[in-house]
């Protein structure tokens, strides 16, 4: 068994949709990023390659490769599901935790677990997505960015 860590963050801007795990969040503010800027969805394929021991996200997906100009970090996901495969391993779950001060994020939160366990190819009883705010404080508190944090458990099949 294997643990990752992952973590993100982006900056919020007037103009841009606000994805997070696939799903087009209605709010007056997006994230702005290389891809579509998928916080969340970067802070699971990080703990999961960390997990694996192959580098991180940028060195995977790097910004800059038009590969990856404007993405869905969905298909991101996806090709991690296949290093995991290529490489023996599945995944036991992954909890996860969005900082973002608004919208409130409960209303989209199971179409964000199914989103990420279909990318995977998992059950999403074990994809776990928790929302916090920071009660105004730091830059996701002041609706600046919001922040990701993830963590997977992987095992060899």
């Amino acid at each position: 068994m294997k643990i990752g860590f992952g973590y993100d963050v982006h900056k919020l801007v007037k103009g841009k949709p606000l994805i997070l795990g696939g799903v087009d969040i209605p709010s007056k503010k997006g994230l702005t990023g290389y891809s579509d800027a998928d916080v969340l969805s970067h802070a699971i394929i990080d703990s999961l390659i960390g997990a694996l021991g192959i580098g991180d996200i940028g060195k995977h997906f790097p910004a800059g490769d038009a590969r990856f100009k404007g993405i869905s970090s969905l298909k991101l996901l996806r090709s991690v599901a296949g290093m995991l495969k290529s490489e023996g391993y599945e995944v036991v779950n992954i909890d996860s935790t969005v900082v973002i001060q608004e919208p409130r994020l409960a209303p989209f939160v199971e179409g964000i677990r199914s989103n990420i366990a279909d990318a995977l190819g998992i059950s999403p009883a074990i994809v776990n997505v928790k929302a916090k705010t920071e009660e105004g404080l730091g830059f996701t508190g002041s609706g600046s960015g919001v922040s990701s944090y993830a963590v997977c458990l992987i095992t060899k099949k």
